[in-house]
């Protein structure tokens, strides 16, 4: 199952991409693109679940990367850095279905995957500051 979680939140990640880019999409296209990646509801309702959940909690997300990222400002981040980590923030927060050090990998690879030469090792010591110095607030993914 984590290998088809790695991809729902690959999807999450696009989708979380285009939003910022793009705010004007709406909900079905959205869905759309979502069903055709996935192709199985249980992966589409988890991708959903983390780009409505980044969305719903933007503001909380984007004040916790800047604390922990020092000398940065998250509007002046790459969309991709930014957005890996609104995502790996989210599940280190809000889910706790999924292991403290299974995020860290999960945002590490996209954004090796995504990102620059720099965004894994960027992304991940954000992530890792905010997983010592913030619990998880509630179980809702």
């Amino acid at each position: 199952m984590l290998r088809k979680r790695s991809r729902a939140r690959e999807v999450a990640l696009q989708l979380l991409f285009q939003h910022d880019l793009n705010t004007g999409v709406d909900r079905p296209a959205i869905e759309r693109f979502v069903h055709e990646r996935l192709r199985e509801r249980e992966l589409e309702s988890y991708s959903l679940g983390l780009f409505d959940g980044v969305r719903a909690h933007i503001g909380s997300l984007d004040d916790s990367i800047g604390r922990a990222a020092e000398n940065w400002r998250v509007a002046r981040m790459a969309v991709v850095d930014r957005n890996v980590l609104r995502l790996g923030c989210y599940e280190l927060r809000h889910s706790t279905e999924t292991p403290v050090p299974v995020v860290l990998d999960e945002a590490i690879e996209l954004a090796r995957r995504y990102g620059s030469a720099d965004s894994p090792a960027f992304v991940n010591g954000i992530l890792d500051r905010i997983s010592k110095t913030e619990a998880r607030t509630d179980a809702s993914a």
